[in-house]
């Protein structure tokens, strides 16, 4: 028996969108907002680089007001350089980091529904001068945590459940065996190169804690992980299989630690493309990473291990750009599979890490064709054709597991043409915002579908007589559940969304955007939290779609 998602927290909700249709073929150009990971990453880097930062093409939604706020408390301070917000300045913090505590001298970061924040940021709490208090929506409370807290533990940090072990709320702090407290045996090694400015403007490199600072050794409150020769890498194994962003938090933090960081995944690592792009993020900061390679742990097994290594270093400030968001252009160039017509995204980027530059190889795959095109300014835009006629497809989904909801919803409009579908390699993704796998079963289901979980994934039953019925359809709380539902609401007339503002978490003004890639009108949708930038709001980063170009 398929399980039914968890039911959206109670209170005041906003009134059901009516999903539009379109009323004819589309032939609209959208221009997205930056991607949420890298925002993430360039965000988190910004703050412990060793000089100011200017980031542009930064997404301003729900998860990176988030993400600011919680660097924030650890010292790090945003500015915005332009009206629209998407341009940003970011003095870094000093290392130990200094917590902006409350009256008990304790900081407190709100997680929201975030997992970047509540993965990426507790290790950095061990790190600083006073510990931090993670907490976050009730659905965070039901999002695995663990892996990467007792990994931290292991390293020496303060580690405290303040709620059921393994989610929030948690309690991080730098405990007495500090992740900046020089390996057993070897001295620390100073991350950063000695030139770099004071904290007075932007923070210098860390010094090697003595026995009277705030970080100096001590017994340690988690168990030290082993370390090799004076200066070696630290070394801690992580359980990653229920998400790779517990191995992306770690290596995030690696080059602070003295002497650098090792990590070995102990299981297989879902959606691992977010691995290799937080590598790249790395990298194109100056930091030095070595990539998985065997390894003999101290004390553990030898032999075949994979493992990443981060070698000591602040990351390098600067300029960075950041590549708009490819998977969430997925709905937008799956509507011309849906209604016809072509749909066009600028900025593709030729070489990328995101998972999203798989729609070129999944969307021909389910009716549509795609064209990369060089435009008179050097960049690319990506243009997607369809005429309506969808076809089922079996796939292994296991790197790209957050394009599955798109690939979900034109699965079940196949279904109603007679085409079944099978997407594979994707359990964790009942991990998810909410558990995704039953949420996209009770909702195919709803209109009519048929679905079935299985293991790892989801089958998609083709339908007899095509029929596919208009609903109201439940979001959970999950931003692609609402574009999911969008999305089948362009071939089931009359389909109504709960919470589509819940798209805030990723691309605010979803909805003006949507009714402006089908041309029609778009009706005033209220955000659902106050705020957070909303439909109108420059601050977005939305900017709205572009008139058609010529020549397709």
């Amino acid at each position: 028996m398929t399980p039914t998602p968890e039911t959206p927290p109670a209170g005041a909700a906003p009134a059901p969108w009516p999903a539009p249709a379109p009323p004819g073929p589309l032939d609209a150009t959208v221009a997205l907002p930056g991607s949420k990971s890298l925002t993430a990453r360039a965000l988190l880097l910004a703050a412990v680089a060793q000089s100011p930062t200017r980031l542009s093409g930064v997404l301003r939604s729900r998860d990176t007001e988030l993400m600011i706020g919680a660097l924030s408390v650890l010292g790090a301070r945003f500015t915005e350089a332009d009206d629209t917000g998407t341009l940003l300045d970011v003095l870094p913090a000093p290392l130990p980091l200094q917590v902006r505590t409350g009256p008990d001298g304790t900081g407190r970061v709100d997680c929201g529904l975030a997992g970047t924040v509540m993965r990426f940021v507790p290790p950095l709490a061990a790190l600083a001068d006073s510990p931090v208090v993670f907490d976050g929506d009730e659905a965070a409370r039901r999002r695995p945590l663990a892996p990467v807290l007792d990994a931290l533990a292991r390293l020496g940090a303060e580690v405290t459940w303040l709620g059921g072990p393994g989610y929030l709320p948690v309690r991080v702090g730098p405990g007495t065996g500090s992740l900046l407290a020089a390996p057993a045996g070897g001295a620390a090694s100073p991350p950063g190169p000695s030139d770099s400015p004071g904290p007075s403007d932007s923070p210098g490199p860390p010094e090697s804690p003595g026995p009277s600072g705030p970080l100096g050794p001590s017994e340690s409150s988690g168990s030290p992980g082993p370390s090799g020769p004076p200066g070696s890498p630290r070394h801690v194994e992580v359980d990653a299989s229920a998400s790779s962003q517990f191995l992306s938090a770690l290596l995030l933090v690696g080059s602070l630690v003295p002497g650098g960081l090792s990590v070995t995944p102990t299981g297989p690592v879902p959606s691992e493309p977010h691995v290799a792009m937080t590598v790249a993020c790395l990298r194109q900061r100056g930091l030095s990473v070595e990539e998985p390679h065997s390894v003999a742990v101290p004390g553990g097994s030898s032999g075949s291990a994979r493992t990443w290594t981060v070698l000591p270093g602040r990351p390098t400030g600067g300029s960075v750009d950041i590549e708009p968001d490819l998977s969430n252009a997925g709905p937008f160039l799956a509507a011309a599979l849906v209604a016809g017509g072509e749909v066009r995204v600028p900025r593709w980027p030729s070489s990328t890490t995101q998972a999203g530059d798989a729609w070129r190889e999944l969307l021909p795959r389910m009716g549509g064709s795609a064209a990369l095109h060089t435009e008179g300014d050097g960049t690319s835009t990506l243009a997607v054709r369809g005429d309506g006629t969808l076809r089922g497809i079996d796939a292994d989904m296991s790197e790209v597991g957050e394009l599955v909801p798109t690939v979900a919803a034109l699965a079940l409009l196949a279904s109603a043409q007679g085409h079944g579908s099978r997407l594979r390699g994707v359990a964790h993704l009942r991990g998810h915002e909410t558990d995704r796998l039953a949420a996209l079963v009770a909702e195919m289901t709803r209109v009519g579908g048929r679905a079935r979980e299985t293991d790892d994934g989801l089958v998609v039953e083709a339908l007899d007589d095509g029929a596919l019925h208009p609903a109201l359809m439940r979001t959970y709380g999950d931003h692609r559940m609402a574009t999911f539902a969008a999305l089948v609401g362009l071939a089931v007339p009359g389909t109504r969304i709960e919470d589509v503002p819940t798209t805030s978490k990723t691309l605010p003004g979803f909805p003006a955007l949507w009714h402006r890639l089908l041309g029609v009108g778009s009706p005033g949708t209220p955000d659902h939290q106050a705020g957070r930038p909303g439909p109108q709001d420059p601050r977005s980063g939305s900017r709205p779609a572009q008139p058609p170009r010529e020549g397709g």
